[in-house]
């Protein structure tokens, strides 16, 4: 190996062009540390590198006792009703969230267009770090018109968030109201500096941007959200029936 990168990078990436041409197809076991080691002629200790950096990638997985597959995506179904908490612990995956911000803000004109209020007019933002099996995997910004809320930011309404760890949850129970998406739209691009760090990414690596309109039983709008997904963790499912 002659490339100027440092051994176990390299190491990486061959391993990663392997999977993404899926010689090594998702479920299948990688061969024995033994065998890589000589096959890329490095002892364990660098091998090991290599794999450490495709499992923060979340390429790869480790199971005690047994050794390191080929991680499957995280499959995230889009429908009336988005249950992410839900949908995560279906495929044996652990959700956990950070609080990373809840202020009160100026709608921006995307938020406002999204909530059908005027530019400048209050909203509450929510922002949390997504992660599974704490691995960081989503940032999500919500915006919540306070003409609705206007409690949203108590110490007692964030506990409740706290508490039940679901946005739905959280509305169900904190006001009686029910979270149902009428919207999403969904597109790719570079990730940001900032949600980089969160995300545990360079900066040259793509993001999905999922963008969402969310209503009330009533058909009221009650937040725009804007989320922020690893597209090498999240594979996105359009389920009408969901």
């Amino acid at each position: 190996m002659s490339n100027a990168a440092p051994i176990y990078i390299q190491i990486a990436d061959r391993l990663r062009h392997h999977i993404q041409a899926q010689v090594y197809q998702v479920g299948d076991q990688l061969p024995p540390e033994s065998q890589l080691s000589q096959q890329f002629s490095v002892n364990r200790h660098t091998l090991r590198q290599a794999i450490a950096l495709l499992r923060q990638e979340g390429l790869l997985r480790a199971e005690r006792g047994r050794g390191t597959f080929v991680a499957a995506p995280i499959r995230y179904a889009i429908g009336q009703r988005v249950r992410y908490n839900e949908a995560l612990k279906a495929q044996g995956h652990i959700a956990q969230f950070t609080l990373l911000r809840a202020i009160q803000v100026p709608a921006e004109i995307s938020v406002a267009t999204g909530l059908a209020i005027s530019p400048g007019n209050p909203v509450a933002l929510i922002e949390r770090l997504g992660m599974a099996d704490g691995e960081p995997i989503s940032v999500g910004s919500g915006y919540f018109p306070l003409a609705f809320f206007p409690d949203l930011l108590t110490d007692e309404s964030l506990a409740t968030l706290e508490k039940t760890g679901s946005i739905s949850k959280w509305l169900a129970e904190r006001y009686g109201v029910d979270h149902i998406r009428r919207r999403t739209a969904v597109s790719a691009r570079l990730v940001q500096p900032e949600d980089a760090k969160l995300l545990q990414l360079s900066l040259n690596q793509p993001i999905l941007l999922a963008e969402s309109i969310n209503v009330d039983q009533t058909g009221r709008l009650i937040e725009y959200g804007v989320a922020r997904m690893r597209g090498d963790r999240m594979e996105l499912v359009f389920d009408n029936t969901a």
